[in-house]
């Protein structure tokens, strides 16, 4: 197949793009964009705005979609995700626990929970979200770290066939965005001579939003037509087409074994250390064949042998001893020749692997090669059509561009959650409208008059006001007032209405988002009733967040392996105060006795791992359910105190904390001390009585006497020391009991408050 230029594979792109940019998406586009602009309380054309205006009419919105979509938002983005690591070898067991600690930590550095509530955001109101999991090379001073990051769903452009609710089948992804120049020579240095001679344009591309900026209250990417400047000289800048192409493709691997022969220093080692060993078992086939030959001289001596008898033994010892020793001989040569002949196993792409033919000693050391296959994703970023920046293959087998629908319809172009609001929340907002407009007919009287009977200017100015005293012309029919027709009670029933199906349509009720005229009898029907109202969301989390997040997970896996290949220490960065932040290290060197590295433990790039999301790990916590079960565990004695303690929110939980772990450590100090006095005196006992048994009786009294003063002495300055520890130790302990009760009390009665309020 023939190599392509690079501005045969930046043409490629660009028609690639020409593809995914159809109909069908510009369509899905718009239906999208106008549903986050709905989000944005954005719910008035143009057109709609002049028709409500002309006609007096109000022209503001009672926006139902908004805390929606918030509380939506809020259930599934409660808690980070936590993804569990399954080595699947005993070795791998400890790597698997580290990899845990480290997706925590690029989380972290990647300011994940807010990426993941804005990608969250994107599936609720523009129909998808995307995760990027990326790999920031200037990050910790040059070693690079892996990061998430989110792509705007609006520049992601999705092989149309693809038919895969996480994208795998795609034969293709392009995230496509609209740079300034001067941008992009800042964002990639190391091209700019490209960049200089890439041509571009004066406004963005993305011209399929049919929104009026004129009108609109918000302002929107698609809004920024027109207002990219240079910082440099503050002159209008070129708009450049930038592509980011990604493609699976599969790349030829090698299983290479070679046949690795030892220096001239191992190989003087490994004769030495076989010599040693055959001299040493001759000295024992000689000393075992001298004893044999005793035995049978003491066995004819007893008359328990005749002399034939034993000559027959002896030959018959000495040829198996012979035997013996050449299987000895046997294993130690075939342990040489094993030593000299060790077999390596490497992995290198077919590519490598050909141009390391070339060697004579690699082709002649070859014992196999097995060819396999595996695959890859490319990345080419190209500008316009005819550059392309760089390509290179990623160390993953799947995307990194990972998606989050909402409404999965078995294509790329899913549905949000507020596309099925907009047309309720229209009705909504006309009923409102109408009923605010009827009010103010009726508040402000129109009049029926005979031209020329009153005087206009007059009327005008008066005729709203209490008391006022209007005159007409005589000889002329009085003016009539015009009374507005009754509103219909239709109207308001429309919009209370609405507001149910709008919650039936979301899965979100009025209860959920705090409305304090939804009355439960119980807390416990409360939690019951929020546990019902979120199954709908549950759902979408099981079926389609969850499976994106392990997804995720995965991918990170990946390039994690690759990135972290150097020894590193990671700070974890606890969620509580009351933990300490840890350490974890990985990839630590391994040193013979000549200092040079052999190995590596806890080897992070090689370890074989699978990697789970825990289900439910990202939906909220119930704090006053958990609180009460806390409660009753802590009143069973399956926790202490302490435990108890941490989970509540009483003020200076941390300082009491502290001082129970004092009072802990005094406590051990204390039965160590009693361990220790029990034991010197049970060898002070030993001693006497060993004393005494040895016959010593001359020396007994004097020592007797001796140790009965250095008994006593000891003893007493135990007890006193004993004594002062235990006061100290009780006075202590019921001060932390009654704090601790206290503490408890005190959260226990703002909890029945609290319930007592919902």
């Amino acid at each position: 197949m023939p190599r392509l230029s690079k501005k045969k594979k930046a043409e490629i792109v660009k028609n690639l793009f020409n593809k995914a940019n159809s109909g069908n998406r510009a369509k899905w586009q718009r239906v999208q964009q106008r549903a986050y602009e709905f989000y944005l309380n954005e719910q008035l054309t143009v057109n709609e705005k002049h028709s409500l205006e002309e006609a007096g009419m109000p022209t503001f919105v009672i926006n139902r979609i908004t805390p929606v979509i918030e509380m939506m938002k809020y259930f599934v983005t409660a808690n980070s995700p936590r993804w569990q690591a399954v080595g699947s070898e005993g070795s791998d067991v400890e790597v698997a626990a580290v990899h845990s600690d480290i997706a925590d930590y690029c989380w972290y550095v990647s300011n994940g929970k807010s990426i993941y509530s804005q990608v969250i955001q994107d599936a609720l109101t523009k129909g998808i979200g995307y995760f990027l999991v990326d790999v920031d090379p200037d990050m910790d001073r040059g070693m690079g770290e892996v990061v998430f990051k989110r792509v705007e769903p609006f520049d992601v452009y999705v092989d149309p066939t693809s038919r895969d609710f996480l994208f795998r089948d795609a034969s293709y992804i392009i995230i496509k965005k609209d740079i300034p120049k001067e941008q992009v020579m800042r964002l990639f240095p190391e091209h700019k001579a490209k960049i200089k001679k890439a041509s571009g344009s004066a406004e963005f591309s993305n011209t399929l939003s049919m929104r009026d900026i004129g009108s609109s209250d918000v302002i929107l990417p698609d809004d920024m037509v027109g207002e990219a400047y240079k910082p440099s000289t503050a002159e209008e800048d070129e708009i450049l087409d930038l592509y980011e192409t990604y493609q699976k493709i599969k790349i030829a691997y090698r299983n290479v074994f070679l046949n690795v022969p030892p220096t001239d220093e191992e190989l003087s080692e490994i004769q030495k250390e076989a010599q040693e060993q055959m001299v040493e078992i001759q000295k024992e086939a000689e000393v075992a064949l001298k004893e044999k030959s005793l035995q049978l001289e003491q066995a004819i001596e007893a008359g328990e042998m005749i002399e034939e008898r034993a000559a027959l033994e002896l030959e018959k010892f000495q040829k198996e001893t012979e035997e013996a020793l050449a299987q000895q001989q046997e294993m130690i040569e075939s342990s040489i020749t094993e030593q000299q002949s060790k077999i390596e196993n490497h992995i290198i792409t077919d590519a490598e692997f050909q141009k390391m033919l070339d060697s004579v000693e690699f082709r002649n050391n070859i014992v196999e090669a097995v060819k396999f296959y595996e695959t890859r994703v490319s990345l080419c970023c190209s500008i316009g059509s005819d550059t392309v920046l760089y390509e290179y293959t990623l160390p993953c087998s799947e995307y990194p561009i990972v998606p989050f629908s909402y409404t999965w319809t078995g294509t790329p172009f899913s549905m949000s959650a507020v596309t099925p609001l907009v047309g309720k929340q229209q009705e909504i907002n006309k009923s409102h409208q109408i009923m605010i407009h009827n009010a103010n007919l009726s508040s402000n009287l129109r009049w029926l008059y005979e031209e020329g009977s009153v005087p206009e200017d007059e009327w005008e100015q008066y005729s709203s006001s209490p008391g006022a005293l209007l005159k007409y012309r005589a000889g002329f029919t009085p003016p009539t007032p015009v009374q507005p027709l009754p509103l219909n009670n239709a109207f308001f029933t429309i919009s209370e209405v609405g507001k149910t199906d709008m919650e039936y349509l979301s899965g979100i009720y009025s209860s959920m988002q705090g409305d304090t005229g939804v009355q439960h009898e119980t807390y416990r029907g409360l939690l019951a009733a929020d546990e019902y109202g979120t199954r709908r969301i549950k759902a979408w989390m099981e079926t389609i967040v969850e499976p994106g997040l392990e997804h995720l997970g995965r991918v990170f896996k990946q390039m994690a392996q690759s990135t972290y290949t150097s020894q590193k220490v990671f700070r974890i960065v606890q969620p509580s105060a009351l933990q300490e932040d840890r350490q974890v290290e990985i990839n630590i060197p391994i040193y013979n006795d000549l200092g040079d590295a052999i190995g590596k433990w806890k080897d992070y790039s090689t370890a074989s791992f699978d990697v789970r999301i825990i289900a439910g790990s990202t939906l909220p916590v119930n704090r006053w359910a958990l609180l009460e079960e806390y409660f009753r565990w802590f009143q069973a004695g399956l926790i202490d105190d302490v435990a108890m303690l941490a989970e509540t929110d009483v003020r200076g939980k941390e300082n009491i904390m502290k001082r129970k772990s004092i009072y802990s450590q005094l406590k051990a100090q204390v039965e160590e001390l009693e361990d220790v006095i029990t034991d010197r005196e049970g060898t002070i006992e030993t001693l006497s009585r060993q004393v005494v048994q040895a016959g010593i009786r001359d020396k007994v009294r004097s020592a007797e006497n001796e140790m009965d003063k250095d008994t006593n002495l000891s003893k007493a300055q135990q007890k006193l020391l004993r004594d002062k520890m235990r006061s100290d130790y009780s006075t202590m302990s019921k001060q932390m009991d009654n704090e601790m009760k206290a503490a408890i009390k005190e959260e226990r009665l703002r909890m029945r408050d609290s319930q007592k309020q919902s």
